[in-house]
């Protein structure tokens, strides 16, 4: 039985950066889906999402050019949510250390990413030059220490003359700069897209997709062009993931909107090419350990990348509890490879999401949207289940929820969600 989505209205609009800035307060509880449609209709626009990823894609003109490298999502860390450009050889020594001191490289996360501003300049030889200042021993020995500690290191440029923040950028110089990245140990380019002005984005990305092809080296490559050249329909033949939308805040209502909007194209998503609707803000304190559950969760539920952007060397242990549940990074890294959708909702507030999982269970999140708490109910017809009862396991409280046969509810709190793995039970 498929699972039937509810569609988003205004499907097909992205919003640039700025817009998003500017109706935070609105689009949060705005972005509504339309009514449920009718079984049929619903039923075969699904059927794709339910049908393994090779066949998902099969004559799509889909092609995906990097085997092997980021199967499922990438994990990891980010310098820009916390320190924008307060990035030195310390801190990210420091952090490397505290993501294996606090057990987030053994629950999934690799990946080191120096954000902007650790360039300064080119040479004479226009090979990029980092703040000598800030790193003394430059890229590779820093390189060097982060695989030294089991972790992979990653690196910031942008496609166009200059970095969002002045710096020099790749234009014109990507052979160069991604042979440098390759001989300094990068595993991973986030490349940007300011000072992009009259430059085609499906062009440009590919120039830099190719110059890392021809560096001998593999490097993950983030697409980070904001969701405004519809990168969800070129994106997966040019790198492993694309953003979908504006720069995340950490806010409430910054948070649904990035969901609401990477929620639009499920179809594009899969095993090495992963819609990314921006970094986690868990732990930099601008929301509750509910939201941030929430956050967690459906960044989960979207197969989204999960690239941690707190300060891991001072955090709570409410938000390394959150970090590292690995329930939860389960979910995200389920090797099927789908990206969830929404079912259900009724009022708007109250939502239900579901992912299949490669073993043929449904990961649920029951989503409260709303400013009080409230019983959230997901029936097994919904979840696209033909079974006599499934057995449900709360993935935030690590409980058994018993056996059903009809429908799983539960008391949501408000900017919360319960995650449950909903599981068939064979019939006897």
């Amino acid at each position: 039985m498929p699972i039937r989505p509810v569609r988003v209205r205004n499907a097909h609009v992205t919003l640039r950066p700025t817009l998003v800035h500017r109706r935070l307060a609105t689009l949060g509880s705005r972005r509504r889906a339309l009514p449920l449609r009718s079984r049929g209709g619903a039923s075969r626009i699904i059927a794709l999402l339910l049908a393994p990823l090779a066949l998902a894609f099969s004559g799509s003109g889909v092609h995906r050019t990097f085997h092997g490298l980021a199967g499922t999502p990438p994990m990891g860390w980010n310098s820009w949510n916390h320190f924008a450009c307060d990035v030195s050889e310390r801190l990210i020594r420091e952090t490397a250390d505290a993501i294996v001191a606090s057990g987030m490289r053994d629950a999934g996360y690799r990946y080191v990413v120096i954000d902007d501003c650790w360039q300064i300049a080119r040479d004479s030889a226009g090979t990029l030059v980092a703040d000598p200042t800030r790193f003394p021993h430059g890229m590779k020995a820093l390189a060097d220490y982060i695989h030294a500690q089991g972790l992979a290191f990653g690196l910031y440029t942008d496609a166009g003359t200059h970095t969002c923040q002045g710096r020099p950028g790749t234009l014109g110089h990507e052979d160069h700069d991604a042979r440098t990245f390759a001989a300094w140990g990068v595993d991973y380019v986030k490349e940007d897209w300011c000072h992009a002005e009259g430059l085609d984005a499906p062009t440009q990305y590919a120039k830099f997709r190719d110059a890392l092809a021809r560096s001998g080296r593999p490097i993950v490559l983030s697409i980070c062009e904001w969701g405004t050249n519809q990168p969800w329909e070129w994106g997966p033949r040019t790198g492993q993931l694309w953003r979908t939308t504006g720069d995340i805040e950490d806010k409430w209502p910054s948070m649904l909107v990035n969901l609401d909007l990477s929620a639009q194209h499920a179809h594009a998503a899969g095993p090495g090419a992963w819609n990314d609707p921006d970094m986690l803000e868990v732990g930099n304190g601008g929301m509750t350990d509910d939201e941030y559950r929430a956050h967690m969760s459906l960044w989960a539920i979207l197969a989204a990348p999960l690239m941690a952007g707190n300060d891991v060397r001072a955090m709570a242990g409410a938000t390394r509890d959150i970090l590292t549940n690995r329930e939860v990074i389960a979910v995200d890294q389920d090797s099927l490879g789908t990206q969830g959708i929404l079912v259900a909702e009724g009022p708007p507030e109250h939502q239900v999401w579901v992912k299949p999982l490669r073993d043929g269970a449904r990961a649920v999140a029951l989503l409260n949207r709303g400013s009080l708490p409230a019983i959230i109910s997901a029936s097994v017809e919904r979840l696209g289940l033909r079974t006599d009862s499934v057995r449900v396991r709360d993935l935030w409280v690590h409980a058994e929820r018993g056996t059903l046969t009809r429908a799983y509810r539960a008391t949501v709190p408000a900017h919360g969600v319960v995650l449950v793995r909903v599981t068939p039970v064979a019939r006897r």
